[in-house]
């Protein structure tokens, strides 16, 4: 990686692309630290522990702790993300039409992805703004009135807008894909303070006789860590090669290729959707205040606390059903079909068009079991692991954190390989 780096840094087209994103994540860290005006921040101190509040603090890149501009960060974005790619699947027929378009209709539903995202970003922040003043009794929002609420929800609402500008910069302009950049940026700002409540929970605030316990749990978290680096790595980088054959020979073009096709096709997507949706219904449902004690209302908060049985479940049911969807988003059996037909090419043993298409999609579903489990099992088992020892909350939310780490990581170094690759085949032709 470093060496990437390195290489990279002395291609100028590649060094502008890699200071333009850190110029980027830069100016996010700044907004995360904008207050919005109207309310009081130290207040939320008092309901810190809340489960809900450490992953949007997650997600947000600890913004939500001190309710800035930023505080929902790409939380709407994603969720709006999710209803566009569901609303593709024959859902709504506009959509589909435009999923269909190529191009010009992939910016259509970036627009409707925009528009949406406007809309939950306005409800979410008003949400959260009335949730956050009912838990703090009151204390949140100095001058509660509407206006006051209308007022905190547009400042929200633009920060979101603006983080997802930011995002969209970094995918056409920078290197990596702009929203796991973002979220990645904030997951790293978070390491000095999760390194500090180690240490203070375990080697300051602590007796005397029981330091070697300390140093003993350090040790095998540490190298607990470098397991889990190692396997989503290698999870990670896995793929299946498919053999691939050519009807149509080209003087000096191979005959033969293979379809690398990855073992876990949907990356870190899955994860990332998983969390906003546990946090988001939490979130709104605070504002409910009055209907704390009622069992609809105790049921809804057990069922989207991560840190419950019922909250684990759901939360690693999530991330297994939206690896098999965006997987198949991803990868697309049918177009990948019309595809290999008009290329002249086809998978040896195996009919073109609906064979092709049955085929791909089996071996998909293989793939995607053993992504999906293996997505669930780091996320999951950190949790219950702090659920069983009575660890910080912050180690239960280290799987998840590691995964979007290291997979954001693997990608952007794959995509400056490429670029790096790109220049080369460019000085050779010219």
């Amino acid at each position: 990686m470093l060496k990437l780096l390195k290489d990279a840094f002395k291609v100028k087209d590649i060094r502008s692309r890699i200071l333009f994103t850190i110029f980027i994540l830069f100016v996010f860290r700044i907004g995360t630290h904008v207050t919005v005006p109207g309310v009081d921040a130290a207040e939320l101190q008092t309901i810190s522990e809340l489960p809900f509040m450490n992953m949007l603090d997650l997600v947000s890149g600890s913004a939500m702790q001190r309710f800035s501009v930023f505080s929902m960060g790409v939380s709407p974005y994603i969720t709006a993300s999710i209803i566009v790619q569901l609303a593709q699947m024959d859902i709504i027929p506009k959509f589909v039409e435009w999923s269909k378009q190529g191009e010009v209709g992939r910016k259509k539903l970036n627009q409707a992805t925009r528009y949406i995202t406007l809309v939950l970003g306005f409800l979410q922040s008003i949400a959260l703004t009335a949730g956050f003043q009912v838990f703090t009794q009151f204390g949140f929002v100095p001058d509660p009135s509407i206006s006051t609420y209308v007022v905190i929800g547009i400042i929200l609402t633009t920060g979101t807008m603006f983080v997802t500008w930011l995002g969209e910069l970094i995918t056409e302009k920078g290197v990596g894909n702009g929203v796991s950049m973002l979220i990645f940026a904030g997951i790293i700002s978070r390491l000095p303070v999760s390194a500090r409540e180690i240490v203070d929970d375990y080697f300051i605030n602590i007796n005397p006789d029981d330091l070697w316990k300390s140093v003993v749990f350090v040790v095998i978290l540490i190298v607990a860590m470098l397991v889990i680096v190692t396997i989503v790595t290698f999870f990670q980088q896995a793929e299946r090669k498919i053999p691939i054959q050519y009807t149509k020979r080209v003087a000096g073009a191979p005959t033969s290729s293979y379809l690398p096709l990855k073992v876990n096709a949907a990356g870190v997507i899955p994860v990332i959707f998983a969390s906003s949706l546990i946090t988001t219904p939490n979130a709104i449902f605070q504002a409910f205040g009055s209907a704390r004690g009622e069992t609809w209302f105790d049921v809804i908060q057990t069922l989207f606390d991560y840190n419950t049985v019922p909250g684990a479940i759901l939360y690693g049911t999530l991330i297994v059903g939206f690896t098999f969807f965006y997987a198949f988003v991803q990868v697309n059996p049918e177009k990948l079909s019309e595809n290999l037909q008009k290329q002249g090419s086809y998978i040896p043993s195996v009919r073109p068009g609906k064979g092709t298409e049955e085929f791909v999609s089996k071996l998909l579903m293989r793939l995607s079991t053993v992504g999906s489990l293996f997505l669930g099992a780091v996320a999951l088992l950190p949790i219950i692991a702090s659920m069983v020892w009575d660890l910080p909350e912050s180690i239960g939310l280290g799987g998840t954190s590691l995964l979007i780490v290291i997979s954001v990581a693997l990608e952007t170094a794959k995509q400056i390989e490429g670029l790096m690759l790109k220049r080369q085949y460019t000085g050779f032709l010219n």
